[in-house]
């Protein structure tokens, strides 16, 4: 995670409970969807009215509105400009998704969220100012070839592009060994962070604990040192 994405996740309000999205695209969708289970409420937007129409059906959202994102008299009628946390979900369409991006922030809208279609589309969102820019594409894409590639690992949390926290599957070699006698940190430079046990973990586990076949661990450290776990 970089430094900028953890200062921006800090400044957004707890006690946020509404958000507005542009875009009822899939992301868009997923996006209204998931904030809605967690009780939130959504105000979205899109200049197509059968996304609008489809989306109060389905109720993924508190609300839905057809305009044009990129007329920013729209947006203010609309009440986009007073929410605390903007999610410009347009992804498809460059230049709309920069103009609304762009309207927002010169509005003062605290925080904007968008989403990139491309590195080019990346660039150009933080620099019109977006807050925090998601490529979702990228990233689904990076996980599955570290999925195939490494199948080991059960899941994955980068710090930066050469550090991670990692949960991955006790490996036959460490079977009925202790923490002690596996030497992680002396042989691989990890540091483990914690082990399962019927389905639930224990942090910072104790030296003498034996470690199990079929079971999980998660580490921290450099990625190359984490390549070179045994399988």
């Amino acid at each position: 995670m970089k430094l900028a994405t953890l200062s921006f996740l800090r400044s957004v309000s707890k006690d946020n409970q509404q958000f507005a999205v542009i875009g009822l695209g899939r992301f868009g969708r997923s996006v209204c969807a998931t904030l809605r289970k967690l009780g939130y409420q959504v105000l979205a937007t899109d200049i197509d009215a059968k996304q609008v129409s489809a989306a109060l059906t389905k109720e993924i959202v508190s609300h839905a509105l057809q305009l044009d994102s990129t007329e920013p008299a729209a947006l203010k009628e609309a009440g986009i400009f007073g929410f605390d946390t903007v999610i410009v979900a347009i992804g498809n369409y460059v230049q709309e998704s920069i103009i609304t991006t762009l309207n927002m922030k010169e509005a003062g809208v605290p925080h904007v969220v968008a989403k990139a279609s491309s590195e080019v589309h990346y660039k150009l969102l933080n620099r019109v100012g977006a807050d925090h820019v998601v490529f979702p594409e990228y990233e689904v894409g990076r996980a599955l070839a570290l999925t195939l590639t490494q199948p080991f690992i059960l899941d994955r949390f980068d710090l930066d592009p050469d550090n991670s926290i990692v949960e991955l599957v006790v490996p036959d070699e460490f079977h009925g060994k202790t923490i002690t006698e596996i030497q992680l940190r002396n042989r691989y430079g990890l540091n483990l962070l914690a082990v399962s046990k019927d389905s639930e973990f224990q942090i910072n586990p104790n030296p003498t604990y034996r470690l199990e076949r079929g079971s999980a661990m998660v580490v921290i450290g450099c990625n190359k040192d984490i390549s070179r776990m045994p399988i």
